[in-house]
C-alpha cells in the first residue's frame, strides 16, 4: 500500500470501512472496542432518509397540485390516494416509532404526529394529515443531521490518527498497521507526516502541530527527550520516536473515548425535560381529548371543527423543539471545547461550570512553571554579580538539587564560562563545598556560615525572604560573597488569568502546601482573593468542602496528581497539562490539554455562553409553542401553520442557535 513518504509496500491494509466497522480510522472497530466512532453514521447516512423524503414530498406536491388547480382532471380520489401515499412513505420512521411505543404503553412525540395525521384523514383533511407526515419528517432528518454535525468530532479526532506507521526492523524500515507495532519499538515520522502513535522523541528535531490534542494554534518545537502525540503533524524535521504507548492506549484515543461518553451523559437540565416529556405527552392526549369532546358535548362547534382544533393541539404540543434544545447545544459545547483542547467529560461538567462562583488553585505547577529559577543576585562589596553566578554555578554543576539546576542555568543563560571545580562535596541538607580558581567556597543555607558571619548578611537575606524567594549563599569561612534568590515563578499567563475570572465575577483561592510568607508574596503579586497556605495534601479537600459551603459552587485546578482529592471534592475538578498525563485525565472532571492557565477562562466563557443558549432555546420553545397552543384551541391556527412553523421551524430554530457554539 502506499505510504506516506510516497513508496509501496506490502499488503493493503483493510480499514474500518471495508471490515464493517463504524470507525475510518482502523478494522479494530470491526471487533467493537474502537473508542471512538461507534455513534456516528457512515457518510452517505443521510442519503436514504433524504430520497424518502425527496419522494413523499414529490407525491404531496402533486397530490396538492391535483385537487387545487385541476380538481376535475382526475378521480375524486386520486389526491387522497397520493396523500396517503405521501403520508405512509415520507412517515414510515414515524409510524414504526409510534406503534413500538404504544405497544410499550409509553406515548412519545411520533404518537401525537402519528393520531394527528390519522384524525386528519377521517375528518377528510388528507392534505393537512399529510402534510404533517411528511414536514414532521423533514424536521427528524434535520435535527438527526445537525447532532450527527456536533458528534463527528469523535470520529474526526480519531481520524487524525494514521493507519500505518514506519517502523524500524532489523536493517530497514517497515510500514504496517499502527496496532501491529509494539511499545518499546522505533517510528520513523518524516517532514509532513503524523505521528502514529505516542512516544518520545529519541532522534532528530523539529516543530510539531499539537493543535488537535492541545488546541495550540503554534507548533511547538520538539528534541530528542520530548513527548510526541499519536495525531500531530510532523514539520519541516525528521524524528525517530520510541512508542510509549499502544494506539488504544494513546491520549488521542483516550480523548475520543471521553467525548463520546460525554455526548452520552445527560446535564440535569436533560434530565428534567426527558422526565418531563414521560408526563407531558399523556397529558397533551388527554388535553387534546379535552378540546374536541367539551365543545361537541356542549354543541359550542361542529365535530368537524372540534376535531380539527384538537389535532391542531397535539401537532403543536409536540415537544421536539424543547426536547432537542439542550442536547444538541450540550455536544456543540464539548465540540467546540475539544477542538480548542479542552476536554470535558460530561455534559453536567458543561452545566456546573456555568455556575461556578469560586476557583481554587493550586501553587506549584498549577499558578507557577513547577520549578525554580534565579531571581535576585545580591553582590556583596567586591564582587559583582558574575562573580556571584560563576563561583556557584561551577560548584552547583556537580549537584542534582532542582536549586542548582537552577543556578546552572540562570549562569549559562548568562553566558558565563565556568571554571573548573576541585575537592566537591555535598553537605546534605545544608549544600555544598569545594575549591573555585583557588579559593574554597561554600554554597548553600544559613547553617553552613559560623554565626559571627551570619550577621553580615542576615538583614539581606531576610528582605529577599519576605518576597517569597528561597535564598542560597555564595561565601567563603572568612566573608559572604553575595546571595541568589530563587522561586517557583508564576506562569506569565497566571496574572491576567486571575483578572479576567475577576472580571468575571469569579472569587480565587490559593491553596498550597508551601509557607504562608512564600504563598502571600505570589498570591499577592498575582492578585489572589484568598491565600490557605500550608495545607497538607491530604487536608486540601477539607479545605475545598469548607469554601464551597462558604461560597458556593467551587472549581479546584491542579495537576491531576497530588491534587486528586480535592479535585474530586470540588463541584468541578480541572486538571492542566493532560496531554500525556494519564493521572491528570483520569481524575479531573475537566482536562486543559495544553498546559495554559488563560484556557481556564476560555472554558468558563465557553461553558456560560453553553448554559446561555441552552436558556435561550427552552425559552423560545416554551413560549412560541404556549403561545400558538392557544391560538390552536381558539381556531386561529391551521395543521400546515402548527407543523410548519411551530415544529419544524421551531426545531430549525434551535438547533441552528446551537450550532452557533461549533461554527466559531
Amino acid at each position: 500500500m502506499s505510504t506516506q513518504s510516497g513508496e509501496t509496500t506490502g499488503t493493503p491494509i483493510a480499514s474500518g470501512r471495508e471490515t464493517g466497522g463504524g470507525c475510518p480510522t482502523c478494522r479494530v472497530c470491526a471487533e467493537g472496542t474502537c473508542p471512538g466512532g461507534a455513534e456516528e453514521r457512515e457518510p452517505g447516512w443521510w442519503k436514504r432518509p433524504a430520497a424518502t423524503i425527496a419522494l413523499s414530498t414529490l407525491l404531496l406536491a402533486a397530490a396538492l397540485v391535483l385537487e387545487l388547480l385541476y380538481p376535475g382532471a382526475v378521480p375524486p380520489a386520486t389526491p387522497t390516494v397520493l396523500f396517503l401515499a405521501a403520508a405512509v412513505i415520507g412517515g414510515a420512521t414515524i409510524l414504526r416509532n409510534a406503534g413500538r411505543a404504544v405497544l410499550a404503553l409509553r406515548p412519545d412525540m411520533s404518537v401525537l404526529m402519528t393520531v394527528a395525521a390519522s384524525g386528519a384523514f377521517l375528518i377528510g383533511a388528507g392534505g393537512e394529515g399529510a402534510s404533517v407526515m411528511v414536514l414532521y419528517s423533514i424536521a427528524e432528518f434535520l435535527e438527526e443531521y445537525a447532532e450527527q454535525r456536533a458528534v463527528r468530532s469523535v470520529g474526526s479526532l480519531l481520524a487524525l490518527a494514521p493507519e500505518t506507521a514506519t517502523v524500524r526492523r532489523g536493517a530497514g524500515e517497515e510500514t504496517v498497521h499502527v496496532h501491529a507495532v509494539e511499545v518499546g519499538e522505533t517510528a520513523i515520522v518524516r517532514p509532513g507526516e503524523k505521528v502514529p502513535l505516542d512516544g518520545t522523541v529519541t532522534a532528530g528535531e523539529s516543530s510539531v502541530d499539537q493543535a488537535a490534542i492541545t488546541g495550540e494554534s503554534v507548533p511547538v518545537g520538539k528534541r530528542p527527550g520530548d513527548a510526541v502525540f499519536a495525531g500531530t503533524l510532523n514539520g519541516e524535521g525528521y524524528l525517530e520516536v520510541r512508542v510509549d504507548r499502544p494506539y488504544d492506549s494513546s491520549t488521542l484515543a483516550r480523548i475520543a473515548a471521553f467525548v463520546a461518553e460525554a455526548q452520552e451523559r445527560q446535564s440535569p437540565t436533560e434530565a428534567f425535560i426527558a422526565r418531563f416529556s414521560r408526563v407531558y405527552t399523556p397529558a397533551v392526549l388527554v388535553g387534546a381529548a379535552l378540546v374536541a369532546v367539551v365543545p361537541i358535548a356542549l354543541g359550542l362547534l361542529p365535530p368537524d371543527e372540534a376535531v380539527y382544533r384538537a389535532l391542531t393541539l397535539l401537532v403543536i404540543s409536540c415537544p421536539c423543539a424543547l426536547a432537542i434544545s439542550t442536547p444538541v447545544t450540550m455536544v456543540s459545547g464539548l465540540t467546540a471545547a475539544a477542538r480548542s483542547g479542552v476536554l470535558i467529560k460530561g455534559k453536567d461538567h458543561v452545566e456546573a461550570m456555568a455556575g461556578i462562583r469560586v476557583v481554587a488553585f493550586d501553587k506549584t505547577g498549577t499558578l507557577t512553571a513547577g520549578e525554580p529559577r534565579v531571581t535576585t543576585v545580591v553582590p556583596f562589596d567586591g564582587h559583582s554579580a558574575d562573580d556571584v553566578r560563576r563561583i556557584a554555578a561551577a560548584l552547583e554543576a556537580r549537584s542534582r538539587h532542582p536549586l542548582a539546576r537552577a543556578i546552572v542555568a540562570d549562569a549559562a543563560a548568562a553566558n558565563i564560562a565556568l571554571p573548573e571545580a576541585t575537592g566537591f562535596a555535598s553537605l546534605t541538607g545544608r549544600g555544598v563545598r569545594g575549591t573555585v580558581e583557588g579559593m574554597e567556597y561554600l554554597v548553600g543555607g544559613r547553617d553552613l556560615f559560623a554565626a559571627d558571619r551570619r550577621r553580615e548578611f542576615e538583614a539581606e537575606v531576610r528582605a529577599l525572604e519576605a518576597t517569597g524567594a528561597t535564598v542560597v549563599i555564595v561565601g567563603t569561612d572568612r566573608e559572604p560573597v553575595g546571595l541568589i534568590g530563587l522561586m517557583d515563578v508564576p506562569r506569565p499567563e497566571a496574572a491576567a488569568t486571575v483578572e479576567a475570572l475577576r472580571a468575571e465575577g469569579i472569587r480565587t483561592v490559593m491553596v498550597t502546601g508551601d509557607n504562608p510568607t512564600v504563598a502571600a508574596a505570589i498570591a499577592a503579586g498575582l492578585g489572589i482573593d484568598e491565600v490557605e497556605a500550608g495545607v497538607l495534601p491530604e487536608a486540601k479537600a477539607d479545605v475545598v468542602r469548607r469554601l464551597r459551603e462558604a461560597h458556593g459552587a467551587i472549581a479546584m485546578v491542579g495537576d491531576g496528581v497530588n491534587d486528586a482529592p480535592a479535585l474530586a471534592e470540588a463541584t468541578v475538578g480541572i486538571a492542566m497539562g493532560g496531554a500525556g498525563s494519564d493521572v491528570a485525565i483520569e481524575t479531573a472532571d475537566i482536562v486543559l490539554m495544553e498546559d495554559r492557565l488563560d484556557r481556564l477562562v476560555d472554558l468558563l466563557r465557553l461553558a456560560r455562553r453553553t448554559q446561555g443558549i441552552v436558556r435561550q432555546n427552552v425559552a423560545v420553545a416554551v413560549s412560541v409553542k404556549a403561545g400558538i397552543a392557544v391560538l390552536a384551541v381558539i381556531g386561529l391556527v391551521t395543521l400546515w401553520e402548527a407543523v410548519g412553523f411551530g415544529d419544524m421551524g421551531l426545531s430549525l430554530l434551535v438547533v441552528l442557535n446551537a450550532l452557533r457554539l461549533v461554527a466559531r
